[in-house]
């Protein structure tokens, strides 16, 4: 059946959702020899991935996924994992750089979201880069990742913010690990941490790498249940609300989809030079968030005030951007931001060691 599937692909052909559960289900299995998941997985980057594709290969994914079961409804902040392998590693000039060469925006913009009320399950891996991994960057400001499944369930219902450490949740990816790396392309697996989060948040921001997929994830977002959501990709950022251009936006609300154009200068910030927003490796970036978070002004607070704001709208916290980025800012100047991370901190810390990270 899997070289069935790496021969439609390969011809231009696409998958039913119903064919890709299977596939995938295969592969998490360990059914799949590591060549035809590299050669699967290619072929699919070829001819594109499909909304019926990715739906497909996210509720595989979901139904080996430990859940999170809370009360209270949640907003999960993810982005493409575009920091895994070495196509996005490398920017374009091959010059070593990180892809997006910025510092940790949605790990920063967790916190504010949190701080403002919101229950926030923060899905994140390790960085092949170890730049730009939010894993990475949230054990330099301190917090203890190796804590069980309880533990990061409270983390959430107590706290308002959980890290959800990929290995701990989705164990099966260990099956295509080693083909990924291999290949080192950006593939489908890429997109589909975001939406296999544990914690099944109806709201989401989501971030993406490429504008031509904002539209597309909007899609398979509202097919896998998602009640409202924003993708992003901006200029600059990539796979954030930009503060350096403009963005483009897919919304998904009350089953429809709309796409468009927002910029910095409509929302009342100053449009910033990329280098104003740049990061640096783990640590550099885990001093700029807690800069930003102890109320250090200035464009790199300002991006994540903008990213803030779209998770409060996407969870009907605010009807608009602009009454979100007032709350964000609020957020932020009141303490209650740093405050969230230092609990996370104290709480974490207090936790029995569970799982430990590979090298």
């Amino acid at each position: 059946m899997i070289n069935q599937a790496i021969t439609q692909v390969a011809n231009g052909n696409n998958l039913s959702e119903k064919d890709m559960i299977d596939v995938m289900e295969m592969f998490l299995n360990g059914m799949a020899e590591p060549a035809q998941v590299g050669a699967f997985i290619t072929a699919l980057r070829i001819k594109g991935e499909t909304v019926e594709e990715i739906t497909g290969a996210a509720k595989a994914m979901q139904a080996r996924t430990k859940k999170i079961e809370l009360d209270e409804p949640l907003v999960n902040i993810d982005r493409d994992e575009i920091n895994v392998e070495e196509e996005t590693i490398l920017d374009t000039h091959g010059n070593g750089a990180n892809g997006t060469q910025t510092f940790n925006i949605s790990t920063a913009t967790a916190f504010v979201a949190a701080a403002a009320g919101l229950k926030v399950a923060k899905y994140g891996n390790w960085a092949l880069s170890r730049q730009c991994g939010s894993a990475d960057v949230l054990i330099s400001l301190g917090v203890n990742l190796d804590i069980n499944f309880a533990d990061v369930e409270k983390c959430i219902q107590d706290i308002g913010i959980g890290f959800l450490y990929a290995p701990l949740f989705h164990g099966a990816m260990k099956a295509v690990a080693a083909p990924r790396q291999q290949i080192g392309l950006r593939s489908i697996f890429n997109l589909l941490g975001p939406l296999a989060n544990p914690a099944g948040a109806t709201a989401q921001v989501l971030g993406v790498y490429d504008a031509h997929q904002t539209e597309k994830m909007a899609k398979v977002l509202q097919k896998l249940g998602t009640r409202q959501a924003f993708v992003v990709c901006g200029e600059k950022t990539i796979d954030e609300i930009s503060i350096c251009g403009p963005t483009r936006v897919s919304q998904l609300k009350d089953g429809a989809i709309k796409t468009f154009e927002m910029t910095p200068e409509a929302y009342g910030f100053k449009r910033s030079a990329p280098e104003a927003i740049k990061g640096g490796d783990a640590r550099e970036n885990a001093v700029i968030i807690r800069k930003i978070l102890d109320g250090q002004k200035g464009p790199q607070r300002d991006v994540v005030l903008l990213n803030a704001a779209a998770a409060f709208v996407s969870a009907d916290l605010d009807s608009d951007f602009k009454e979100g980025i007032q709350r964000a800012r609020e957020a932020v100047d009141s303490g209650r931001a740093a405050e969230k991370l230092d609990f996370l901190i104290d709480f974490t810390r207090q936790c029995d060691v569970f799982v430990r990270r590979v090298m």
